[in-house]
């Protein structure tokens, strides 16, 4: 691996729907690369990647968990040796932003399906989740052994609902109880897969009797490929048969153009069909030096710019997760994207623009670690010792001031009071909830001025009970949490222009500051957006730093509810500073009473969370559900008929689905199910 380090490395995420098989199928990637000696099965909770007390109990993934293992790819008479580092996401809406932090340091992805369902609704939205950020992805159609599994149902469903065509790598070989391999569409061969745990790979010519069908779906691959690739084209004109190696060249172009997806088949509960899925990552997946250069914003020249990924470059990398260790303290999850960091080196936190030191350098391997001598650019491995860092940051050497693209989350959109058993246990809660919300960009926690209660908030009902839990269990304080409640928004709906002055007298000293704040409504979505039109070069950078801090501690504190605002434009129109008695606390404290006196006066509005519902029922219930829908306030807003069941897209006022569960199960006898996503927020009806 000295020759080229980063060609022989492998970043990528295990992507998918809730129960379609991600942490199975990494298991599995673990036990043949050699990392683990026994299959951890999710159903038994002993997952190596769900190592979690909640995950273990709940049989799903909550927490994204890294590891890094190796595998030698046999090719053409050589074998190579390449590092490949692991992502195991969660598959539930409500931990969203774990997946997307993930993406966000990936540069390529298994997208999981599974052989019954096809593309189910958090499929689409990690798939759109992957191509915002450029992800090359292939395909593994998983639990191939299922009673109603259909492959070929599966590759049409990929092309009408992710929008790229899908083209067979393999294809299986029978399907139900009768699955018993895969046929290798590039080698045309049929590989079936043997040993106690089917470890081991037997390959051989394609029978007899499925000659025709391997040819004709070859035929198709290559089609498929012609579309994208003159190479093929003309060996396929040419005449006589396309080689192996023009084939895996270039669906490997194909791929890390995000122009067609490979898909391979298996069933990894059974140990059927992994192994080609490792190889298809060497072959088809990049390495960091292949991946597009991370867009990059630089300080001092304020200009976008591209990061290539260069070891001997400046130091940079981005902090993608925290994580708590009750013997470490913050586990910090960094990908780096140029240079590299050693244990002991001074660090750079360029956009909070502080100092801060590594002490070590981890390589994780689920809730285990190593130590690590140097972390490389392409690489990915935990820093201890950073205080100040939080998702999202960027870190690195302050000759080389560039802020990596920032990472956008949803906001959280359900709420809940909860209360400590005893007064001296309420500052160690707080202290857990401060650990939480460092932890997850999508909880967050506030004290009501009015009553003193702690209100913490989060993305969906089993997202608040995993922390909840947590809180109880994890961090055992002693403490009740209250009914579930909806996390409001307020906005402003007409422009307004409001001038304050301030004045106080604080120990001997006289504090002044005025200023004109014009407050203005921002299309739905567009987030707050603060700026300033007045260029006065004697006053200093720290009063207008000042001012920026009052009007965010504004935005979040509301205007006439007490709600966070969003979708709020605030310009600063003009400033009167004088130089005896104009202090920065004088001047955050003035641009926050401007701003509140401007917003009461531009028409606030209420907003609440309106959610996307993805409903599966069967055909005699849809009539039932859609009735269960309107009564809540839902619109519907389209059905699809599907082989299994049929797929109601719709939306509804988040007040409105607490316990549609119940009652949704209760209407169909149990045999619908649905999944519930942020969309937006509207006006309050």
């Amino acid at each position: 691996m000295q020759e080229n380090p980063l060609a022989l490395m492998r970043n990528i995420g295990i992507m998918a729907h809730i129960d379609a098989g991600k942490t199975t199928t990494t298991e599995r990637i673990l036990y043949y690369t050699g990392k683990s000696h026994k299959i951890g099965e999710v159903d038994d909770g002993e997952a190596i990647m769900d190592w979690m007390e909640q995950e273990q109990e709940r049989g799903i993934t909550i927490q994204s968990a890294a590891t890094t293992t190796y595998w030698t790819r046999h090719l053409d008479g050589k074998s190579q040796k390449y590092q490949i580092n692991i992502i195991d996401t969660p598959g539930h809406v409500d931990f969203t932003a774990e997946v997307e932090r993930s993406l966000r340091v990936l540069d390529g992805a298994i997208a999981i399906f599974d052989a019954v369902r096809g593309v189910e609704p958090q499929t689409e939205t990690v798939w759109k989740q992957a191509r915002r950020y450029g992800v090359p992805c292939i395909g593994y159609v998983n639990k191939m052994d299922r009673v109603g599994a259909d492959f070929y149902f599966v590759l049409n469903d990929i092309a009408a609902k992710l929008g790229v065509p899908a083209a067979a790598a393999q294809i299986p070989i029978g399907k139900e109880n009768g699955f018993e391999g895969v046929i290798d569409l590039v080698t045309m061969e049929e590989l079936r897969f043997t040993g106690g745990e089917g470890e081991q790979v037997e390959r051989r010519p394609v029978s007899a009797e499925r000659q025709a069908e391997a040819a004709e779906w070859r035929e198709k691959l290559i089609d498929a490929l012609s579309g994208v690739s003159d190479a093929v084209t003309e060996a396929y004109l040419a005449g006589g048969a396309v080689p192996e190696a023009l084939l895996r060249a270039e669906m490997r172009k194909a791929a890390l153009s995000r122009a067609l997806l490979p898909v391979f088949a298996g069933a990894s509960r059974r140990n059927m069909g992994v192994q080609p899925a490792i190889d298809a990552v060497i072959d088809y997946l990049p390495s960091p030096a292949e991946a597009v250069p991370a867009p990059a914003f630089h300080q001092k020249k304020e200009e976008d710019i591209s990061v290539p990924c260069d070891p001997k470059a400046a130091p940079l990398g981005l902090v993608f997760k925290i994580q708590n260790d009750r013997e470490a303290g913050g586990l910090c999850y960094v990908r780096m994207y140029s240079g590299k960091l050693t244990p002991g080196m001074a660090l750079f936190n360029i956009g909070k623009k502080k100092r801060e030191r590594v002490n070590r350098i981890l390589r994780m391997h689920s809730n285990k670690s190593e130590p690590m001598d140097e972390l490389s650019a392409g690489d990915i491995g935990v820093l201890i010792g950073l205080k100040l860092a939080q998702t999202g940051d960027t870190v690195g050497s302050e000759g080389f001031p560039v802020l990596l693209e920032k990472m956008r989350f949803p906001e959280p959109v359900i709420s809940v009071s909860i209360e400590p058993s005893t007064a001296s246990e309420r500052d160690r809660l707080k202290d857990a909830l401060g650990i939480l919300s460092r932890e997850d960009p999508t909880f967050t926690m506030r004290e009501n001025e009015d009553t003193g209660q702690l209100i913490i908030s989060g993305m969906g009902e089993l997202h608040i009970d995993v922390l909840v839990t947590r809180i109880l269990k994890e961090f055992r304080i002693q403490a009740r949490a209250g009914n579930p409640q909806v996390t409001y928004r307020e906005t402003v709906s007409a422009a307004c222009e409001k001038s304050f002055s301030f004045s106080r007298l604080f120990a001997g000293k006289e504090n002044t500051a005025a200023l004109s704040l014009r407050v203005e409504p921002l299309a739905r979505g567009t987030g707050n957006r603060y700026t300033s039109a007045v260029r006065a070069p004697d006053v200093p950078a720290e009063i207008f730093e000042a001012i920026e801090r009052g009007i965010t501690s504004a935005l979040s504190s509301g205007i006439a509810l007490g709600y966070p605002c969003i979708d709020v434009g605030v310009t600063l129109t003009a400033i009167t500073y004088s130089q005896i008695t104009g202090t920065p606390f004088a001047f955050e404290a003035c641009a926050s009473q401007c701003f509140d006196e401007a917003a009461r006066a531009a028409m606030p509005v209420m907003l609440e969370p309106v959610m996307a519902l993805d409903i599966s029922t069967p055909k005699d219930f849809v009539g039932e559900v859609m009735s269960l829908l309107t009564q809540r306030g839902g619109q519907v807003e389209s059905l699809n008929s599907g082989a299994v069941a049929d797929e109601i897209k719709a939306s509804a006022p988040m007040a409105k689905m607490f316990g549609f569960m119940t009652s949704l199960r209760s209407a169909s006898q149990g045999r619908a199910n649905f999944t519930m996503a942020f969309s937006r927020f509207d006006n309050k009806k």
